[in-house]
């Protein structure tokens, strides 16, 4: 069931797992999404080499 254009609903975010999540990110440093780990770490990665 499709709601409006522009208005979707996330259970996730809903009960605060959302919420969660980025506090704890944000506390730690390390990104709690595939992408973000995958920046994070391939950052590193070229700090070593030294790019």
């Amino acid at each position: 069931m499709k709601l409006t254009k522009g208005l979707s609903f996330s259970l996730k975010r809903a009960i605060g797992i959302t919420g969660v999540k980025q506090s704890i990110a944000k506390k730690t440093g390390i990104p709690t999404t595939q992408g973000g780990l995958e920046r994070k770490i391939g950052h590193e990665i070229l700090k070593k080499i030294g790019k």
